[in-house]
């Protein structure tokens, strides 16, 4: 269930939600980047990191096989030669 591709899968869902949360955060207030409560703006992105990471680990095996989707629509990628250890699980 928790291969090397699986692992690089949820990195990136949970990198993407950390970049959209923080950027929702710093536009949504209204405060400019110099009176930002950059702690709390952190805390709300890693906040929903965390939750993307949780919802990557529940989904593992109920869409795709190998992949952190709740769907089918996302297909795990073809283990190239640099890859040869994707498929090993942890």
């Amino acid at each position: 269930m928790f291969t090397l591709v699986w692992l690089k899968d949820a990195a990136e869902r949970a990198l993407k939600t950390f970049a959209q949360s923080l950027l929702a955060t710093l536009t949504l207030n209204g405060v400019d980047i110099l009176h930002l409560d950059w702690g709390q703006a952190l805390a709300a992105a890693g906040t929903a990191t965390a939750i993307s990471v949780l919802t990557s680990v529940v989904s593992a095996g109920v869409g795709s096989k190998g992949t952190p989707s709740l769907t089918n629509a996302a297909q795990p990628a073809a283990a190239g030669r640099h890859d040869r250890y994707a498929h090993t699980s942890w």
